[in-house]
């Protein structure tokens, strides 16, 4: 008796057990039933395959479902994983199958929630195949715009964290780019490319790791042109040449590259107080004669923020860096939100074009000084047009023919006034705000606002200048020896 019992608790277990997995294997992933159709028969045996990394078969078989039976419930889910199929294979070929399978199901389901991810996946091949900063840049480009459709075009979807994430580490490696060839310019003197690389990094990657040392560097541009003009030898009145500037044009010249490269250096101060170039930016602005900002409480607190989001490189992580095929993203910050329409580009074409203007502003009547042309100018004395007026450190200052012979009517309030103790051309602060045909003085202490915040999400007590031990003990603390150096 008891030995028929334990043969039909047996019997019942066995029974249990097939039914479970017979259930287990025909649930529907969509419609979350228990299905034996063909199709459903065909989906389980191309995921099996896929699991045990057939994938081959995997895609025989999706595409014997897709074909044979078009209006299957799981033409969508087969569409996609066939594009699953080629990603898990890898390579770069089969990288390429996938984005390409990808792009059809987002092309055929628009509207599905798997399109979202369809997308990332897509930026995520990109992302995979990035080289370092200072490499072919197509695929972190890719990435970019990839991980930007992913942000605008679903913006309810639930990987939208994880594609803003993946977007600043992108901006990072891209910012890092830039950044090397800003300094490439600089070190070579060419200072208006070195200009239009950094300040477009600036206004484009606000998040970057080491945007402190650019925007130090493009301050480092402006006085470059300083120094230049400086060295530029002074017109004689009674003896005009080629290759000379009049004092006063060369003074107020030299005002307007001073007030550029202090716009840097306050940026330093009132965005990134607390990064490690904000010391060398406020003797940079001591010896140009400007006004030394002070930061907001928000501004202090939103470098902190994104400071104590970046992680730290380690020694081994700089090791297996030299023989990594993709960059080093540790740097990138977790906080804020990535940069998603690309401010207008600058060009060194911009940048020269605008010097220009200034120079010729310079010669022109608003510097106080009316410049007189002492013959009519003929065919041959007219120059070609290279032979215009252009920044220093390009062509030649100055018009053949030219002179001035004139003294200024009244002395412009914005002429810089040489001291008797000091050099010729110190500088000096060109905007005293009393001139009302010059724009209003900048606020410094103007609340600057992280890229997505909005100026009603900042309370009273953030807009306040931040006291000097709230900045000094929110910094973050050095260790000894790995300080960044950047050379220049």
């Amino acid at each position: 008796m008891s030995r028929r019992i334990s043969l039909m608790i047996a019997l019942a277990v066995l029974l249990a057990l097939g039914s479970a997995c017979t259930n287990k294997k025909s649930v529907n992933p969509l419609a979350g039933v228990g299905s034996k159709q063909p199709d459903k028969v065909l989906f389980d045996k191309a995921m099996d395959a896929m699991r045990h990394n057939r994938f081959d078969v995997a895609r025989l078989t999706l595409q014997t479902l897709i074909n044979t039976y078009p209006d299957s419930e799981y033409i969508a889910r087969a569409k996609l994983a066939v594009g699953d199929s080629w990603y898990a294979e890898g390579g770069t070929a089969a990288l390429a199958q996938a984005e390409q399978e990808y792009s059809d199901f987002e092309i055929f389901f628009p509207n599905m929630p798997e399109a979202a991810e369809a997308q990332l996946k897509i930026a995520n091949i990109h992302y995979q195949q990035m080289e370092k900063a200072d490499r072919d840049y197509t695929h972190a480009k890719r990435a970019e715009d990839e991980y930007r459709k992913v942000i605008l075009q679903y913006p309810d979807s639930k990987l939208l964290p994880e594609a803003k994430q993946r977007l600043m580490e992108v901006q990072e490696v891209l910012a890092e780019r830039e950044f090397g060839i800003g300094h490439f310019y600089y070190v070579r003197e060419s200072y208006p490319a070195s200009i239009a690389r950094l300040q477009s990094l600036v206004d484009k990657y606000p998040l970057y790791s080491r945007a402190d040392d650019a925007l130090y560097l493009l301050g480092q541009n402006y006085e470059g042109q300083i120094a230049r003009i400086r060295m530029a030898p002074s017109c004689d009145p009674k003896a005009p040449a080629r290759g000379c500037m009049a004092e006063q044009a060369k003074a107020q010249y030299i005002g307007q590259l001073a007030k550029k490269a202090s716009e840097a250096y306050d940026k330093i101060l009132t965005r990134y107080p607390l990064m490690e170039r904000s010391e060398d930016a406020k003797k940079r602005l001591t010896a140009l004669h400007q006004p030394v900002p002070r930061p907001t409480k928000a501004a202090v607190a939103q470098n902190k923020a994104e400071i104590d989001s970046r992680s730290e490189t380690s020694v081994a992580q700089m090791f297996m860096g030299l023989v990594r095929k993709g960059p080093d993203m540790s740097r990138a910050a977790t906080v804020g939100n990535p940069t998603l329409v690309d401010p207008e580009p600058l060009s060194a074409r911009d940048v020269t074009s605008k010097e220009v203007q200034a120079v010729a502003d310079a010669f022109s009547g608003k510097v106080g000084a009316e410049i007189i042309n002492t013959k009519q100018p003929t065919a041959s004395d007219a120059p070609p047009a290279a032979d215009a007026v252009t920044p220093p450190g390009s062509t030649p200052f100055g018009t053949p023919g030219n002179t001035v012979n004139a003294p200024p009517a009244q002395p412009d309030p914005n002429e810089l006034k040489p001291n008797t103790a000091a050099d010729a051309n110190e500088l000096k602060p060109s905007n005293n705000g009393t001139d009302p045909s010059l724009p209003p003085p900048a606020q410094v202490n103007e609340i600057q606002q992280g890229q997505g915040a909005s100026p009603a999400q900042a309370s009273a007590d953030d807009s306040t200048p931040a006291s000097d031990e709230e900045i000094s003990s929110s910094k973050r603390k050095k260790k000894k020896g790995l300080k960044k150096v950047v050379p220049f």
